[in-house]
C-alpha cells in the first residue's frame, strides 16, 4: 500500500534539509532583470519585440541544468512523488523537481523550453483533474517552498508557495491574524489564492485573491529561457490582476505571495447536523434566505449527505451567544443536534481537518454559482439525487456569499467575476480506498454518471463555474470561470507567455492564437 499520508510528505520534505522549507527571495530586495521603471504594466500587450518581462521574445539563454530535489522514474520515492490527492488520475511523468529556492524553478522552466518537454506546476496536488500532473513531462512542484515571514504590525505577510492552507492558518493565528483560506487543510493556499479562494471568512475578509498584495512569479522569457518578476499593484499590475483568480498555471510559476492580513483572536464555531433528509427542504430555504444576508461576520456552509445534513458556522470574533442568536431561524428547525466551539482560529481550523489518509480515494466535484434562492424543485432535486447516491461520501456543498465583504474588489481588481452570487453550489462524490490502486473502478462508471446527471438536473437555476473546481467538457468554460474577463485575460496571456509555455486543457489562449 503507498503511504499518501500528507504529514509524512511534509516530514519527508523537511528531511531533505533546511533549504527546503525556505522560501525564496522573501528578504530580498529585488530581482536582476526587472526594469527599475516597472515597465510592462498595462493590459495593450508587449512591444511586438520584447515579451512581459521585457526581453527580447528571441534572445536564447545559456544552457540549463536542472536543480533542486529531483525525482525520476527510477527512484524509489517516485510512486508516491508521482501521486495527487485525487487518485482517479494517474500520470507518469519523466521528471519531477521539489524546487528548494526560485532559481531551481528558473532552471527547471528553461530546461523544459530548450529540450521541449512538456511541463505542469504543482503544489498542493489538488488539481480536480490531474492537470497538475503530465505523462513524459517534467512537474515543478513548489511544495516544498515552506518558508513565512510575517509583519504583524504592518500586517503583511509574505510567504512561500508551498504552504497549505493548514500551515499558513496555523502560522497566521501564532499572531493572531488571518486572512481567508478554503476550509480543506491539506488545499495548497497559493491554488486557492490564485484561483479565487473562499471559506469561512470570505464575508468577513473578502475573497483570497482579494488578500493578494503582491506576488514573486518565474515566466518564460525570450525564446528558451525564464525570468523572475515581483509584482504588486504598481509592477506588473496588469499579472497582479490576473493572478487573483486566474493565476493557476496560465501564466508562470508563483513561488511567494505577499497578503495583506488582518486581525482575529477569536472565533465561535458552530455545526449542527440533522439526522436524515426529512428537514431538507426547511434547512435549505432557510439558510440560503438569511445566511447571505447575515452579519458579514458570519460564514456558513451547508453540506446535504445520504443520510444527514450538516451545518457549519464560523463568527468571526463572536461569542457562543451571540453565534445562537444570530443563528436562531435555522437552528430551531426540528431536533438537530447543535456543538459550539470558541478558540482562536488556527486551533478551531486545525481541529475540523479529517486526515488525507481517511478520505476516499477517488472524488469528482461539479461547480456552480447561484444568483437566486432555490425553488422548492431544485431542493428536491438535491434531495432525490443523495438519497440515491452511489456512496457514503457523496454531497452537495455550499458556501454562502451575499451581501459581505467579497462584493468589494481590492485596489487594482481582480479576475474572480462571481462576487455577487448568492451562494456557491458543489455536487461531489468520493469514492475508493485511499492507498489502494484500483479499489474504486467498480463504481467508478456509476459514479460519474451520477453526479454527471445530478450537475445537469440543477443547471436550469445555476449559473458559471469555479476555475479551482473545473467542469471537464464543459461549452463555453472560458465565460464559466471568468465572464467577460477573459478577454482581458488572453491579452495580458500574449504578453506575459507569448509562446503559450503554460499550457493544458483549460488554460488561457493568448490574444494571438
Amino acid at each position: 500500500m503507498r503511504d499518501l499520508s500528507r504529514r509524512n510528505l511534509l516530514k519527508a520534505s523537511a528531511a531533505v534539509g533546511a533549504g527546503a522549507v525556505v522560501a525564496p527571495g522573501l528578504m530580498a530586495g529585488g530581482t536582476p532583470g526587472i526594469a527599475a521603471d516597472g515597465s510592462g504594466v498595462g493590459v495593450d500587450g508587449p512591444d511586438s519585440a520584447v515579451d512581459g518581462s521585457g526581453a527580447p521574445l528571441g534572445a536564447r539563454h545559456p544552457k540549463a541544468k536542472l536543480t533542486g530535489r529531483i525525482v525520476r522514474p527510477q527512484n524509489p520515492g517516485y510512486p508516491s512523488a508521482s501521486l495527487g490527492w485525487d487518485e482517479l488520475f494517474v500520470h507518469y511523468p519523466l521528471v519531477i523537481v521539489f524546487a528548494q529556492e526560485t532559481q531551481d524553478v528558473v532552471n527547471a522552466l528553461t530546461w523544459a523550453r530548450q529540450n521541449n518537454v512538456a511541463l505542469r506546476v504543482r503544489s498542493g496536488r489538488h488539481s480536480l483533474e490531474g492537470w497538475s500532473n503530465v505523462d513524459n513531462g517534467i512537474v515543478i512542484d513548489v511544495s516544498e517552498l515552506k518558508g513565512a515571514h510575517i509583519d504583524p504590525a504592518a500586517r503583511i505577510a509574505r510567504v512561500g508557495a508551498g504552504l497549505n492552507q493548514l500551515e499558513a492558518v496555523t502560522t497566521l493565528g501564532e499572531y493572531d491574524l488571518a486572512a481567508t483560506t478554503g476550509t480543506e487543510g491539506s488545499v495548497g493556499l497559493s491554488g486557492a489564492t490564485l484561483g479565487g479562494g473562499f471559506g469561512f471568512l470570505t464575508r468577513y475578509l473578502g475573497m483570497a485573491c482579494d488578500n493578494l498584495v503582491g506576488a514573486e512569479i518565474v515566466v518564460a522569457s525570450g525564446a528558451d529561457g525564464a525570468e523572475v518578476l515581483q509584482v504588486d499593484p504598481w509592477k506588473h499590475s496588469d499579472l497582479l490582476w490576473a493572478l487573483r483568480g486566474a493565476g493557476n498555471g496560465n501564466f508562470g510559476i508563483v513561488t511567494s505571495l505577499t497578503y495583506k492580513v488582518a486581525p482575529l483572536k477569536r472565533v465561535a464555531y458552530v455545526q449542527a447536523t440533522w439526522e436524515g433528509l426529512g428537514d431538507l427542504y426547511r434547512v435549505f430555504d432557510t439558510w440560503q434566505r438569511f445566511a447571505p444576508f447575515a452579519d458579514p461576520r458570519l460564514g456558513t456552509q451547508v453540506e446535504v449527505h445520504k443520510s444527514q445534513i450538516l451545518f457549519f458556522g464560523v463568527l468571526a470574533e463572536g461569542s457562543e451567544a451571540e453565534a445562537r442568536h444570530l443563528l436562531e431561524p435555522l437552528l430551531s428547525i426540528g431536533r438537530p443536534e447543535v456543538t459550539v466551539q470558541i478558540g482562536g482560529w488556527g486551533d478551531v481550523y486545525a481541529g475540523f481537518q479529517i486526515p488525507t489518509e481517511d478520505e476516499p480515494a477517488n472524488w469528482k466535484f461539479f461547480s456552480q454559482f447561484v444568483q437566486e434562492p432555490f425553488p422548492r424543485r431544485a431542493i428536491s432535486v438535491i434531495g432525490s439525487f443523495l438519497a440515491d447516491a452511489p456512496s457514503e461520501d457523496s454531497n452537495y456543498f455550499t458556501q454562502a456569499f451575499g451581501t459581505g465583504m467579497q462584493r468589494r474588489e481590492p485596489f487594482g481588481g481582480t479576475a474572480f467575476p462571481h462576487r455577487d452570487s448568492l451562494f456557491y453550489g458543489e455536487p461531489g462524490i468520493g469514492w475508493g480506498t485511499r492507498g489502494e490502486p484500483d479499489s474504486g473502478d467498480a463504481l467508478t462508471a456509476r459514479a460519474q454518471t451520477w453526479i454527471a446527471e445530478f450537475s445537469q438536473a440543477l443547471r436550469p437555476y445555476v449559473d458559471g463555474a469555479y476555475v479551482n473546481v473545473p467542469n471537464i467538457g464543459m461549452a463555453e468554460w472560458e465565460k464559466a470561470y471568468w465572464g467577460h474577463n477573459f478577454a482581458r485575460l488572453r491579452k495580458i496571456k500574449a504578453k506575459y507567455d507569448p509562446h503559450n509555455v503554460f499550457q493544458y486543457e483549460q488554460s488561457v489562449p493568448p490574444a494571438t492564437c
